[in-house]
């Protein structure tokens, strides 16, 4: 439930990122990646997989991602560590999303790094073969790094997988976070409504209207 959680997270925030800039992006998890739709011995299902300038809709509709049908591979994968995978998140599947020509793969741990071999580790493919991206952290936790594909920078804090733009103070708006303030924001124009009704009342009847 807590991958569940993370993935939730990061898919929704860079949906209401990207939306109304213009640009065309699928982000998908958890359907398979595969070069030939009939290979059954690929068998990679990454947790989150990020491709601009492609139409999502054959992709969605077959559940997963065949690079020799879209026409390239993805841009941009992420996997989140559990217990069980985690070992393979940072060895199996890196050797093989580079094989694949995935741009740049990130790893979150919300354990810290008990899972993985770090809290948040990211590469970029650069001649074939991953290069690792330096990663920061801070005095108060935080551990993050920049993405160069999505324009933003990924964050490790206190266990939770965080999104900001660069330079920025605060991290993307959770889902809930997105639907608060829209629905904080129509309850203030509906308060403002009521009190310019009023007003408008009271000026008519001062008025003798």
């Amino acid at each position: 439930m807590l991958q569940d959680d993370i993935l939730f997270y990061f898919k929704g925030a860079l949906k209401i990122y990207y939306a109304g800039r213009g640009v065309i992006v699928l982000i998908v998890g958890q359907g398979y990646l595969r070069h030939d739709p009939y290979n059954e011995d690929e068998r990679f299902a990454p947790d989150c997989v990020v491709v601009f300038g492609v139409n999502p809709k054959n992709i969605i509709a077959r559940n997963g991602y065949v690079i020799s049908e879209v026409g390239k591979p993805p841009d941009f994968v992420l996997e989140v560590a559990s217990k069980s995978t985690g070992r393979r998140d940072y060895t199996v599947k890196r050797e093989g999303y580079a094989r694949y020509g995935v741009g740049e793969y990130w790893r979150f741990d919300p354990s810290g790094g008990r899972f993985h071999d770090a809290p948040l580790a990211g590469d970029i493919l650069v001649n074939g073969e991953y290069q690792p991206f330096p990663i920061h952290r801070e005095d108060d936790g935080l551990v993050w790094g920049h993405s160069h594909l999505l324009g933003l920078d990924m964050c490790w804090y206190d266990g939770e997988l965080r999104v900001r733009e660069p330079g920025a103070d605060e991290f993307l708006p959770t889902p809930e976070e997105v639907v608060g303030e829209r629905d904080e924001a129509l309850s203030r124009a509906r308060r403002a409504e009521a009190e310019n009704a009023r007003l408008r009342e009271l000026l008519q009847r001062r008025n003798g209207g």
